[in-house]
């Protein structure tokens, strides 16, 4: 335990994120308890109120308290992005692991799929795959993944590849190791540690395209609280209700630096492992 408290202690950059990650997750967790009102409660009377003792961020143009969707919106934006970037790992790991250990036709198969993918513009076919499937927060997760797996798929695959012609694999392989030995013995536990480092700091990029498909109606819709879809709907009182655009856009921006923050700590610590 001390020596986690005495790492804590020399990287504070690493212990600042783990404090604010903390923070986020406990208000994602705790939202019915922390927000003062109900997110979906409209009150006409009390609509586009600038915030006071009451309202501390003010009301919506339905006079919602906009505090108490800031923090279900960190429910919404924090859940969806943990799902997604986990079913990006998972797939896109399994699929890069498949093409760099079998190589032949699976290898062709799985890369020419990702070169595909990646030839267009990844927020482009995220939109055009949203609009196919409909307009709502589980479609736009799904776009997003369908469009993001590559990375994650071209990574492994050259970790793999570079594992395989290492001396303990190659010794392992003359042995009569079986595949999947191999690659629960071996490539896995390799290759883990840089593809979690990945997957943590593209957590904030990932929160940002959740939010972009939102704002741009692709996403959550109404009523649900979501920062992208709260900063649209904020986006046509920008000069005579600035609170509806800056506290959605600040809770983002602390989200997606805390992610960025954390990544590049564990990059750091992985780094002076090896």
């Amino acid at each position: 335990m001390e020596t986690i408290v005495d790492k804590l202690k020399k990287n504070r950059q690493l212990a600042l994120s783990l404090f604010l990650l903390a923070i986020i997750v406990l208000a994602a967790v705790f939202a019915e308890q922390l927000a003062p009102f109900d997110p979906l409660d409209a009150d006409m009377n009390k609509s586009l109120e600038a915030p006071n003792s009451i309202n501390r961020f003010g009301t919506d143009k339905l006079g919602r308290d906009l505090l108490s969707r800031v923090i279900f919106g960190t429910r919404a934006s924090l859940g969806s992005t943990i799902v997604m970037v986990g079913i990006i790992f998972l797939f896109g790991t399994f699929l890069g692991i498949l093409a760099g250990f079998f190589g032949g036709w699976i290898d062709t198969i799985i890369m020419r799929l990702a070169d595909m993918m990646i030839s267009f513009p990844g927020l482009v076919l995220a939109i055009a795959i949203a609009g196919v499937l409909g307009p709502n927060l589980v479609n736009a997760v799904i776009a997003i993944t369908a469009v993001s797996w590559t990375k994650y798929a071209r990574l492994s695959r050259s970790l793999v590849l570079r594992i395989n012609k290492s001396l303990f694999m190659e010794a392992a392989v003359v042995t009569g190791t079986s595949n999947r030995r191999l690659m629960s013995h071996y490539i896995l536990p390799n290759i883990f540690p840089p593809m979690l480092v990945t997957a943590m700091t593209d957590m904030g990029t990932l929160m940002l395209e959740i939010a972009a498909l939102s704002f741009l109606g692709f996403g959550a819709q109404a009523p649900t609280p979501e920062w992208g879809l709260m900063l649209n709907e904020g986006r046509t009182y920008l000069t005579t209700a600035p609170w509806l655009m800056i506290y959605p856009g600040l809770a983002m921006v602390i989200v997606v630096v805390t992610f960025n923050l954390l990544g590049d700590s564990v990059s750091d610590l992985m780094d002076t492992h090896h």
